[in-house]
């Protein structure tokens, strides 16, 4: 089965420290507000996830959800979190670090389209 987000080694270190100081954690890609696309982190408990939402994955240990929309604009995307040095202008756990979560992406290959982990969606 082919994931359709991964995290890299220095992100996981960070949701590490996150995880640490907030308990459990969940990443929602977010849909062009406040840091343009960017996987914002949170507590679990202060994200509601709904019907509009489409779960895309877990990595370390966080489930990562993005809206429904937005999703038909990346269906055909490996996305990978990592992250960069600067300051974002969102709501993101890892802001006052001086670091935010980032996304990279690349197209699925034809033979990896054919074997995708599953989505659901919210409430299901």
């Amino acid at each position: 089965m082919i994931q359709r987000v991964n995290v890299t080694d220095a992100a996981t270190a960070v949701i590490d420290e996150l995880r640490e100081r907030n308990g459990p954690l969940i990443f929602h890609q977010s849909g062009g507000c406040c840091d343009g696309s960017s996987p914002m982190c949170y507590p679990e408990d202060d994200f509601m996830i709904n019907e509009n939402d489409v779960w895309l994955g877990n990595i370390h240990g966080c489930d990562f959800w993005m809206s429904k929309d937005q999703f038909e604009y990346w269906k055909h995307t490996m996305l990978t979190v990592d992250i960069t040095k600067g300051r974002g202008s969102s709501f993101s756990l890892e802001i006052p670090m001086g670091i935010r979560f980032v996304i990279k992406s690349r197209l699925f290959t034809e033979e990896e389209q054919h074997d995708l982990q599953p989505i659901r969606y919210g409430h299901e």
